[in-house]
């Protein structure tokens, strides 16, 4: 998994979707830092991090993390 990979999908969803990261990682109760962390320190975001990005979107974490082009939530 790349950090700075997961950061760029993060960003791009918030463009996608008219929000700021800030606002996203509010509503998500995450740090400010998380994203530049992961791009300037390489830090992995947990797990349940990444499952709260994730459901905030309604995309699937194979999306966010890009081992998938498809956002699609299987159930």
């Amino acid at each position: 998994m790349q950090n700075a990979q997961i950061a760029f999908h993060i960003k791009s969803l918030c463009k996608e979707r008219k929000i700021t990261v800030k606002k996203l990682l509010s509503d998500c109760g995450i740090r400010n830092s998380l994203i530049s962390d992961m791009v300037s320190r390489d830090w992995t975001p947990s797990v349940k991090i990444i499952i709260n990005i994730a459901e905030y979107f309604g995309v699937s974490i194979d999306y966010l993390v890009g081992r998938t082009e498809n956002p699609e939530v299987n159930k």
